[in-house]
């Protein structure tokens, strides 16, 4: 039964699905479709895309990906602003919102909108913050991890987010340990909200194991014998994640594979370094997958291994917990929040020895996958939208 709609949010969002990049942001995606489908609040989503002045590789699909239409049950728009990459960071928010602004004016003219959302705190934010003041409108900027490390790391990105907050009528952030590194960087630990992620519970549960892994092997064209200790690392393949840390592990542990699912600039450095240490033979990069393929390889996995040297709270922790897989993390983000309890795995130091120690620890002593999965119970993506309904309705 549909929920009647009575609020309307216009949601700015750069993390975001599209043609081009089917994958980028699909967390952004789900949160917003649950919001739409569950509560009284009605959802436009505006994703700008970014395009060189000469849109070649990669930007000739992304250019082709600019087109609007309902998805995840939500009108959804692209217009497309300049982009100068790697050079132009300070000039993002405002290329945004000059391109955004136009559509703006004429959506709100059309069907007035009650808050204007920024669903990643840079350059997300302080383009929502220009278009909110020309609508009149109050606005909403959520947190989620590189868009404060990064970003705050930076004279003018930490000013950028620094008046954003101020502006916001409601801030954000994916964990209490992101919010706690806001108020570090200025903000006011006090204005800001946690929203912790979602999770489909209905995909990631765990699967049962009998004939699982044959049948992982034969669909990858991965010799997985019975002894194997199965690892699974879910994540981009940049250094940021780590991966080159458990590749070099994976030298000194016996029986072990490593299965990496992401793209990323690093997967040549990755490939090199697995040959270099020997183990080339036991690392195996399946690429970016579909959602629905995630449960079968992380259900089947002895643990998920992600040393990250900064995270807000990772999708894929949570959910290769709610598959009954423990994790090896290490203290980035939101672990702490995550690993609550024996059963949920460990939180090791970033280096090779204690990625090693962890992974023995955790593959060694017996969970039930019931028992993992159970430590994250509270995550879904009803409860994500509820509580986000709940925010937006506390400011506008």
């Amino acid at each position: 039964m549909s929920v009647a709609k009575t609020r309307r949010v216009l949601s700015l969002a750069t993390l975001f699905p599209n043609a081009a990049n089917p994958r980028f942001g699909v967390f952004v995606a789900k949160s917003l479709e649950a919001l739409q489908r569950d509560t009284h609040w009605d959802v436009t989503v505006i994703n700008p895309l970014g395009l060189p002045p000469v849109a070649l590789g990669r930007y000739r699909a992304l250019a082709g990906a600019a087109e609007d239409g309902r998805e995840f049950g939500m009108a959804v728009y692209r217009p497309t602003f300049r982009l100068l990459p790697k050079i132009g960071g300070r000039l993002n928010p405002g290329l945004i919102a000059k391109a955004v602004l136009p559509l703006a004016r004429r959506l709100h003219a059309d069907h007035p909108f009650d808050l204007v959302d920024a669903q990643f705190f840079y350059p997300d934010g302080p383009a929502a913050m220009i278009i909110a003041r020309e609508l009149g409108l109050p606005f909403s900027v959520k947190a989620r991890g590189a868009d404060i490390h990064y970003w705050g790391a930076r004279a003018y990105g930490r000013d950028a987010l620094l008046e954003t907050a101020r502006e916001a009528a409601g801030v954000l952030a994916v964990c209490a340990a992101l919010a706690d590194d806001m108020a570090t960087l200025g903000m006011a630990r006090d204005t800001i909200t946690v929203h912790y992620t979602g999770l489909d519970r209905d995909l990631f549960r765990p699967m049962d194991h009998v004939g699982l892994r044959a049948r992982l092997g034969e669909t990858f064209s991965i010799p997985i014998a019975s002894g194997d200790r199965l690892l699974v690392s879910v994540g981009a393949l940049i250094e940021r994640k780590g991966q080159s840390l458990v590749i070099k592990a994976l030298a000194d542990l016996a029986q072990a594979r490593l299965l990496l699912v992401g793209k990323g600039e690093d997967e040549t450095s990755l490939r090199a370094l697995a040959k270099e240490v020997g183990v080339a033979e036991r690392v195996h990069f399946l690429g970016s997958l579909a959602p629905t393929m995630l449960p079968p390889i992380l259900s089947a996995a002895d643990a998920m291994v992600l040393p990250s040297a900064s995270e807000g709270l990772a999708n894929a922790w949570i959910e290769a917990l709610a598959c009954g897989t423990p994790l090896v993390i290490t203290d980035a983000g939101g672990a702490r929040e995550v690993v609550t309890a024996p059963e949920a795995g460990v939180i090791v130091a970033r280096n090779c020895r204690a990625i090693r120690e962890g992974i023995d620890l955790v593959t060694r002593r017996p969970r039930s996958p019931e028992t993992v999965a159970a430590t994250v119970e509270k995550f879904s993506w009803e409860a994500n939208a509820a509580a986000l309904a709940a925010h937006y309705d506390a400011i506008a």
